[in-house]
C-alpha cells in the first residue's frame, strides 16, 4: 500500500511539473505574439529581433567587445558573427582597436546606427503604449506589478550586463526637460537666475528649428525610464562643431555618464568630418572642466563677465580632431 502511495505521489508531482512547464510555454507563446516577436522583421523595419537586440546593446554600451556582447546576448558565436557582418555592411556599426589592449576590438554604433536605434526605440515605445492604452489604469498597474514579480523571481539566474543607463537621440518632450532641469539645477547648485534658463531655451529652440542630422546631434541619457543627462553637438562652421548643454542629474553622477556623453560628441564629430570641437563654459563648473580635460580639450581663452546674477569667468575650450 505504501509503495502504491509513493508511486501515485511521484506521478502527481510529475504531472504538476509538466503543467507548470506548459503554463510558462503558453505564456511565452502569448506574449511573443502580443509584441510581434514572431514577425520576420521587427517593428516594420528591415531588422530581425536578434539584429535589433545587437543594436540595442550597442546603444547602451557605447563601445563593447564582441566577446562581451556574445556573453550578454547568449547567442551562438557563428550567428552573432553573421549579424555583426550584416550590420557592418549596412553601415550601422563600426569597429576599432582598443587603446587599452591592442588585441581587442571594440564595436560601436555609427551615426546611421544611432538613427536606426532611435527609430526602433520610438516604435517600440509606441507599440507598448498602444498595448497599455487598451487597459484601464488599474489593470496597467496590475500588469506592471506582475511583470516586476516575474523579473524579481527570475533575476537571480540572470547575470546583469553592468550597464546602468541608455543613451538615445532626442524625442518629443526632451527639449522641455533640458530647459527645466538646467534652470533648476544651476539655480540650486550655483544660484544662477532665470536668465540662464532663458539662454538654454534659446539654444534648444535654435537647435530644433535648424536641426541638420548629418552634422548635429542631441544625446539624452536615460536611467530606469527617466532622463538623467544631456549634451548637444551643433554646427558652428563647416569644419568646427560646438559642444553645448552638458548636464548630468545629481542622482546619476558617478556612473561615467558625463564622460560618455562627451566621448559620443567626439565620435560623432569625427564621423561627420569636423576638424575641431569648441565649447564655452565657466570656471566654477569643476566637474565639467575635469571631463573636458580628460577627453583632450585644451583651455584657449578665459574672460571675466557678469551673467545670470553672478560674477563669473567664462572659458573657451577646443579639441582638435
Amino acid at each position: 500500500m505504501l509503495k502504491s502511495s509513493n508511486s501515485m505521489a511521484r506521478a502527481k508531482a510529475h504531472q504538476d511539473a509538466s503543467q507548470r512547464v506548459e503554463s510558462v510555454r503558453r505564456f511565452n507563446r502569448f506574449y511573443t505574439r502580443q509584441i510581434g516577436l514572431l514577425d520576420r522583421k521587427l517593428l516594420r523595419t528591415p531588422y530581425s529581433l536578434a539584429e535589433a537586440r545587437v543594436i540595442y546593446e550597442l546603444a547602451h554600451a557605447g563601445k563593447i567587445t564582441p566577446t562581451l556582447l556574445y556573453h550578454q546576448l547568449d547567442l551562438d558565436p557563428g550567428y552573432l558573427s553573421r549579424i555583426l557582418a550584416s550590420l557592418k555592411r549596412a553601415d550601422l556599426i563600426a569597429s576599432e582597436t582598443s587603446k587599452d589592449d591592442r588585441r581587442e576590438t571594440l564595436l560601436t554604433l555609427t551615426n546611421k546606427g544611432q538613427v536606426t536605434f532611435a527609430v526602433l526605440n520610438s516604435r517600440s515605445q509606441q507599440q507598448i503604449q498602444g498595448m497599455l492604452d487598451r487597459l484601464t489604469e488599474e489593470n496597467q498597474i496590475r500588469l506592471i506589478d506582475a511583470m516586476k514579480s516575474i523579473e524579481s523571481l527570475l533575476e537571480e539566474d540572470v547575470k546583469p550586463s553592468g550597464v546602468a543607463y541608455l543613451l538615445r537621440p532626442h524625442q518629443p518632450g526632451d527639449m522641455g526637460w533640458v530647459v527645466l532641469r538646467h534652470g533648476l539645477l544651476y539655480y540650486q547648485e550655483y544660484g544662477w537666475d532665470e536668465r540662464f534658463e532663458g539662454l538654454v531655451a534659446e539654444i534648444v529652440a535654435h537647435f530644433i528649428q535648424n536641426f541638420d542630422p548629418k552634422f548635429e546631434h542631441c544625446w539624452i541619457a536615460e536611467k530606469d525610464g527617466e532622463n538623467v543627462g544631456s549634451v548637444f553637438l551643433v554646427k558652428k562652421s563647416k569644419t568646427v562643431a560646438k559642444l553645448r548643454l552638458l548636464l548630468v542629474e545629481p542622482k546619476a553622477r558617478g556612473l561615467g555618464i558625463g564622460m560618455r556623453l562627451v566621448n559620443e560628441c567626439i565620435r560623432f564629430a569625427r564621423q561627420a568630418g569636423y576638424r575641431k570641437i569648441t565649447l564655452w563654459t565657466n570656471s566654477v563648473l569643476d566637474a565639467a572642466r575635469h571631463i573636458y580635460e580628460k577627453t583632450g580639450f585644451h583651455l584657449v581663452h578665459e574672460e571675466a563677465h557678469h551673467s545670470f546674477g553672478d560674477d563669473l569667468v567664462g572659458q573657451t575650450w577646443d579639441l582638435n580632431l
